[in-house]
């Protein structure tokens, strides 16, 4: 649920910015968010759902009393923090996250190079998802705003995409040869 509020927040809350008072639009989105969280508490949905919508209701709270569209801007930066943190924790701790997340979704046996690839890729979601933070925030302040709310919503899933794709050629063609 809160991966469609990520999609739909930029390009919605600027184009109602257009038509209706920002604190009205700040306040429907803090009822919206709130709502989200009502039905996520009781779907006992999973902690990253709580602490993105939590970084929502914070960053609209803020706006709404401060009546600052900067703050807004901020809200998907401060997502992609919250990811940011998750990866550089497993990378620092060991977790293997990229390597358990593709044992649940690719079925077939990996090999001992594609795990050992694959145990290491917590440090390149990283400082993937730093470089995308820093472009976040370049966005944020110097490029115009249908740019900043096209980039916030499906600029994500392009840049995923991107990454993954260049994790998977790279470990494919390189990187499990290498360890062979």
């Amino acid at each position: 649920m809160s991966s469609v509020l990520t999609l739909l927040f930029a390009p919605t809350f600027l184009f109602l910015i257009h038509y209706f008072d920002f604190q009205q639009i700040t306040l429907i989105y803090i009822i919206f968010t709130s709502i989200i969280v009502l039905y996520a508490f009781i779907s006992k949905k999973k902690l990253e759902d709580y602490v993105i919508l939590g970084i929502y209701l914070l960053f609209l709270s803020i706006s709404y009393f401060n009546t600052s569209f900067i703050t807004v801007k901020f809200i998907p930066v401060f997502t992609s923090i919250a990811f940011f943190t998750i990866f550089a924790d497993a990378a620092v701790k060991k977790k293997e996250l990229i390597h358990k997340i593709t044992q649940k979704f690719y079925k077939k046996d990996l090999t001992e190079q594609e795990k050992k690839f694959l145990k290491a890729g917590d440090w390149y979601w990283a400082v993937a998802l730093l470089i995308y933070i820093v472009v976040q925030v370049i966005i944020v302040f110097y490029a115009s705003d249908s740019f900043w709310a096209i980039y916030s919503s499906i600029g994500w899933y392009i840049y995923f995409v991107l990454i993954l794709a260049l994790q998977i050629i790279y470990g494919k063609f390189y990187a499990i040869k290498m360890s062979s």
